[in-house]
């Protein structure tokens, strides 16, 4: 059932304008400026507001990623391209469409008329305005990755996190690294926050100090790495968390004149192939955005459809560490 959302006076109240000028600004009517109605908007998402869902079903699905508010292209990332190609094959073989949405248009009035039976939302971070919007619709969701505000009866299909960290963590450390360092996500979603405490755990159960720096991906050179591959407690393994980070952390050992695997261990978290071509190959895991998509669409579907309604909760997705040559290798010779 769709949420108890906002009236159009609450709106106008936050807005500080009239409820005519909501309600133009929701329908596309009157004469308000492009200001005032992206305003109007935006307060609308942002409070839950939502026209309901009506009319027949559509045959389409929708599918957004929503972890950063910035316009950005992710297709351009492997995990989300290949994500979006599996969900458009699954959902072919149900007998819907797949509408791929930009996730950074919170102002605009598609998300309150957005004409789809239900929404597959990527990486969904905590307060997300588009969650909100279809929400209080009525429209069905299905989320990739543990929804940042998680309720009752939601459904989403995640790998095990806190798991896939520690099996990367206990190779690099079966491998001879002894001061391994984190390459953590900027977003506020659930993948990143879980593997960076998960991170942080494993290194308190060691007495070891967790080291970790920011992903980011302009930073083609590495140079975030920079204060970790130099000095006396420099480090002697990486975890890169984000793609492409273990490109980023090749380029900063050359500058810094280490060799991997010989001198620093590199571990990258990566759907992109090129990585078993690279000089060394890159040990990646992979989270398995085929089998993640496939799973989403047809619990989406089930819950579209409602024949068979599928039980709230997670569905579990396994990883695979694909170990290359960049964390092959016995202890590093540099340390005591």
């Amino acid at each position: 059932m769709p949420d108890s959302g906002p009236t159009l006076a609450d709106i106008a109240r936050a807005a500080e304008v009239s409820t005519a000028t909501v309600s133009h600004a929701l329908n596309g009517t009157g004469r308000l400026s492009e200001a005032t109605r992206r305003r109007v908007r935006a307060t609308a998402t942002a409070l839950g507001y939502g026209a309901p869902r009506t009319g027949p079903r559509t045959r389409t699905l929708g599918i957004a990623v929503t972890t950063f508010p910035g316009p950005w292209n992710y297709t351009e990332i492997a995990y989300f391209s290949r994500a979006v190609t599996a969900a458009t094959a699954a959902a072919h073989a149900h007998g819907y469409a797949l509408t791929t949405l930009p996730a950074d248009r919170v102002a605009d009035a598609a998300w309150h008329t957005l004409a789809v039976d239900g929404m597959l939302i990527v990486d969904s971070p905590p307060g997300d305005p588009m969650a909100r919007a279809l929400r209080a619709r009525g429209i069905p969701l299905v989320f990739d990755g543990a929804p940042g505000d998680v309720r009752a009866n939601d459904h989403w299909i995640d790998n095990d996190h806190p798991a896939t960290t520690r099996e990367v963590l206990d190779h690099l450390t079966a491998a001879g690294a002894r001061r391994i360092a984190l390459q953590a996500g900027s977003g506020a979603e659930t993948y990143a926050r879980v593997v960076t405490a998960t991170y942080e755990e494993w290194c308190a159960e060691r007495g070891v100090p967790a080291r970790a720096v920011r992903f980011d991906a302009a930073d083609t050179e590495g140079r975030t790495f920079d204060e970790l591959l130099t000095g006396t407690e420099r480090v002697d393994a990486v975890y890169a968390a984000y793609d492409p980070g273990g490109r980023q952390l090749l380029a900063a050992a050359r500058r810094h004149g280490l060799r991997v695997p010989e001198d620093l261990f590199l571990v990258c978290a990566s759907e992109d192939p090129g990585y078993a071509e690279t000089a060394p190959p890159v040990t990646t895991v992979s989270l398995n955005p085929e089998l993640t998509a496939r799973a989403a669409v047809d619990r989406l579907v089930a819950l579209v459809e409602g024949t068979h309604p599928p039980t709230p909760g997670p569905t579990v997705v396994p990883a695979a560490l694909r170990v290359r040559t960049s964390s092959r290798g016995m202890r590093p010779p540099y340390l005591p």
